[in-house]
């Protein structure tokens, strides 16, 4: 019988140690290595995200994660002190300020890209 109390998300990765250091480590998430080898991401609401090596790795055309945050600026002033650039899309494309922060479309957002050039972002949650 199909059932959803077990589901979970993936995505690829073209560097097993990058990912495990930028999620690890840059992000400061909670990670393992599972039993397949795979890169186990565990969120804070209990989720567990699965990142996989794919030897013809291409990166999502689309963002695989988002971070709701109380202060999106904070998030994006604290994301830019540990390295991580969040001005990734020219203002032409979203209209994102100098911080790369799109704000008044909708929550305001900053996307960033994880080292195998995945997208991420960080948006005004409630």
């Amino acid at each position: 019988m199909f059932t959803t109390g077990k589901a979970f998300s993936g995505f690829s990765i073209d560097d097993f140690e990058a990912a495990r250091k930028f999620y690890g480590e840059i992000l400061g998430l909670t990670v393992s290595r599972d039993d397949m080898g795979f890169l186990d991401i565990h969120l804070d609401s209990g989720a567990t995200v699965l990142a996989y090596v794919k030897g013809n790795h291409q990166p999502a055309s689309f963002t695989i994660m988002n971070f709701p945050v109380d202060d999106v600026e904070a998030a994006v002033d604290d994301l830019n002190s540990r390295g991580v650039i969040t001005k990734i899309y020219d203002n032409s494309e979203l209209r994102t300020d100098e911080k790369g922060i799109m704000r008044g479309n909708g929550p305001d957002i900053a996307w960033f890209r994880d080292p195998a050039g995945n997208v991420l972002s960080v948006l005004k949650g409630d």
